[in-house]
């Protein structure tokens, strides 16, 4: 790869398997955005520095250190240098709470922003503080809920622009887990969903959270002995998981109006199942408020090197 413009700094969204960068120049403009399937979980620590720089030698000025700031899971523990939690209540970290990374290639500064810990009930969360940051840039002093939908998605409460609690439910990672080695695998459709079925099933577990693992064999009863189609099948498995969430979660967070960082089926798929319970939720799109949340970051670090 090559590029006639070099980078004045580096945005990057290190997850578990994929890294992201962002490269940008003087005016925050981006000249390059890339990404590459070494994430976290594929890399020895030996091995963060040399993806980096895969994804980033043409865009670094020879003689020149360039800052990079990542977030994400580059700072765990099993990561490139781990970057202590910060502790809820908190506001979003800042390049002031950053874990500063020796690099061996000197056209490198490379800074790890934190995630942020909870100790009652027990939680944690890397990355999505970043996004929580750049969300709170464009909405300043923002009371509400935040939801970042995912493998585990993130209910957030803020209050003034505070970070008050939250909490992570699983069930993206348990969807994939019943949908791909479970019983219920025979009967599903590879993607389609019937949003008729999903919407059904949102309904009624909502209001009966505790029928949740009895409804989950009846799919595939009603597949066997019912003629439910493979579309319904996964429409009424998804709106199961995601509806017994939302009831999970309705004491804790105010779902009158719900914010969602995300912009891919998953976020529409909970922006629809919060419809269908008469709550309003708007979609933002998440990668681009990573990367405000980032800029957020920079700018704070700009300021103490100019």
């Amino acid at each position: 790869m090559s590029s006639r413009e070099k980078a004045t700094w580096i945005a990057a969204d290190w997850g578990t398997t994929n890294l992201r960068i962002w490269a940008l120049d003087s005016i925050g403009q981006t000249i390059a955005h890339r990404s590459s399937d070494k994430g976290m979980g594929a890399l020895a620590k030996q091995e963060f520095e040399p993806a980096l720089i895969d994804l980033t030698d043409d865009l670094l000025t020879p003689e020149v250190k360039t800052p990079v700031i990542v977030c994400g899971m580059a700072g765990s523990r099993q990561g490139w240098a781990e970057a202590p939690y910060k502790t809820a209540p908190c506001t979003p970290p800042t390049l002031t709470d950053a874990t500063q990374v020796a690099a061996q290639d000197p056209r490198l500064t490379v800074s790890i922003l934190p995630g942020i810990k909870q100790i009652d009930p027990a939680d944690v969360m890397r990355g999505e503080e970043t996004q929580i940051a750049g969300f709170l840039s464009e909405n300043p002093g923002y009371s509400g809920t935040l939801c970042l939908p995912g493998t585990h998605t993130k209910w957030v409460a803020l209050e003034s622009g505070r970070i008050e609690r939250f909490r992570t439910c699983m069930t993206g990672e348990t969807f994939a887990l019943l949908s791909k080695q479970s019983v219920l695998r025979h009967g599903l459709s590879a993607g389609d969903l019937d949003a008729i079925a999903f919407r059904e099933a949102v309904t009624t577990i909502f209001g009966s959270p505790q029928r949740l693992s009895a409804d989950l064999f009846g799919i595939r009863a009603a597949g066997l002995v019912a003629g439910l189609s493979p579309e319904a099948a996964r429409g009424r498995l998804s709106g199961l998981l995601i509806g017994s969430e939302l009831a999970a979660v309705k004491d804790e967070f105010d779902l009158s109006h719900v914010a969602l960082l995300g912009s891919d089926a998953i976020a529409k798929a909970y922006q629809s199942a919060l419809d269908c319970l008469g709550y309003s939720a708007t979609l933002l799109n998440a990668e681009t408020i990573t990367l405000c949340g980032l800029k957020l970051a920079y700018s704070s670090y700009s300021k103490v090197h100019s």
